[in-house]
């Protein structure tokens, strides 16, 4: 049966690779970004599988209204993948910029409550799925990543929360690794400069000058499987997304 997959930061990287497998499996998407034209790309070309809306994922009630264009237009929602966040600022804690915390915590862990709040009435009559991706940095500290670690590591808990409160939601928190994405671009830009360690920067340059950075059609595999498919006994736990309970969530 084709299910409804909301995916946010769905215009690049891991959340368009994960559009792309649930849309090759003949499932719908209701994508959401900040850029249009990779999303309005999509909807061209699988016109009948494809809603989306931009919007910054900072404005609340726009989050929250892709609910209602999922369900308005398919009459349901089965998954939710919450993929959009942010890495900076990247600074050592005695530099810390409050404010810059502040909205670093707005986009990776009050956006991702405000969809999920959103969502819960239409996941609650699907048995639905609630897929976070999170980071290693969530548990293990790096100089300089104070802000996202511990912001992803909020994260972890809500999902823990979601999932003594949802019992009938499926909630987990996926480590998708070093992908190679915009992201890791902005690591290998700006770490030094943040005042990251200089032999742990190294080996994220020396990960991309080597070509081990996995593609994002890796780790979006199994993060579109969990949307549609992840287990009970997984709820509220964290794992990264090559661990050896993951090896059935893979279409090949």
């Amino acid at each position: 049966m084709s299910k409804v997959v909301l995916v946010t930061g769905a215009s690049r990287g891991i959340g368009l690779a994960v559009a792309h497998h649930l849309l090759a499996h003949a499932h719908k998407v209701v994508l959401v970004a900040r850029a249009a034209e990779p999303m309005a790309a999509l909807q061209k070309a699988f016109p009948d599988q494809v809603a989306y809306k931009a919007t910054d994922a900072t404005d609340y009630a726009a989050l929250a209204s892709t609910v209602d264009l999922a369900v308005s237009t398919w009459g349901r929602l089965d998954g939710v993948v919450i993929n959009h966040g942010a890495l900076t600022p990247v600074q050592r804690l005695a530099d810390a910029d409050l404010d810059a915390w502040k909205r670093l915590y707005d986009i990776n862990v009050f956006s991702a409550l405000a969809l999920a709040k959103a969502a819960l009435p239409a996941l609650r009559a699907a048995k639905g799925r609630i897929v976070l991706v999170s980071t290693g940095a969530s548990k293990k500290g790096y100089a300089s990543w104070g802000a996202y670690g511990s912001s992803k590591a909020a994260a972890n808990a809500l999902v823990q929360h979601l999932a003594v409160e949802e019992p009938e939601i499926v909630s987990v928190a996926v480590a998708p690794g070093r992908v190679d994405t915009d992201m890791q671009k902005q690591i290998r830009d700006e770490g030094a400069r943040g005042g990251m360690d200089a032999k742990v920067l190294s080996t994220f340059v020396d990960a991309y000058a080597d070509g081990s950075l996995s593609p994002p059609e890796k780790p979006a595999e199994v993060l579109a499987k969990l949307a549609l498919e992840a287990a009970p006994e997984l709820s509220g736990t964290y794992f990264n997304w090559n661990d050896s309970h993951m090896g059935t969530y893979h279409w090949s």
